[in-house]
């Protein structure tokens, strides 16, 4: 959970789920000397935090694209033993097309089936009764939406850290070039 505290030079978001928050600096050169750095090793800082941010996101939309993926297969599964459910006990033969190897096919006739065997990954796959197929799926489609929803908030989460941490190099490096052109022409620096 995100908490927030207010500094003199900005505001700080805490983190969320190990992610660092990004300060947004209202007053550069109360920010740098709060810190205590200069104006390259702030940008230094800054582009690393970012970089940071960066490498977060890629593993988060990895995630993300991994829990897409795997959503519409357990609903298939789901789908396939609410037929075998279905058929059951009806007597009449469900004919199936199952995938042995990548792009290889066969076709089977299934009579009456009490249980299926589900590939819980790792080599390693266990015999259920349709009954506990259907809540082990039902409970792993769950689970996987809402660790979607979670990764959703915590990409938003980061993108809002990286849209502050661009803003803040962007003000830092601003104020550096204001402060180089008042020493060039020799005026005071202004406070801003």
């Amino acid at each position: 959970m995100a908490s927030s505290s207010s500094t003199g030079s900005g505001t700080l978001v805490a983190e969320r789920r190990g992610i660092p928050g990004a300060q947004f600096v209202e007053d550069v050169q109360t920010y740098l000397t709060q810190l205590g750095l200069d104006v390259n090793s702030s940008l230094s800082f800054l582009q690393e935090r970012l970089q940071q941010y960066k490498l977060v996101e890629m593993k988060l939309l990895a995630q993300q694209r991994d829990l897409q993926a795997k959503i519409p297969d357990i609903e298939k599964c789901l789908d396939v033993v609410a037929t075998l459910q279905a058929k059951k006990g009806t007597g009449e033969a469900l004919t199936a097309d199952f995938e042995v190897s990548e792009g290889i096919y066969s076709r089977a006739k299934i009579e009456e089936a009490d249980s299926v065997c589900l590939w819980l990954g790792a080599n390693v796959m266990l015999e259920y009764s349709l009954e506990e197929a259907t809540d082990l799926l039902q409970k792993n489609l769950d689970n996987a939406k809402a660790s979607l929803e979670v990764l959703v908030t915590d990409l938003q989460f980061l993108r809002d850290q990286v849209t502050i941490t661009q803003v803040t190099i962007a003000r830092v490096y601003n104020w550096d070039v204001h402060q180089r052109r008042i020493r060039q022409v020799g005026a005071p620096p202004s406070q801003d």
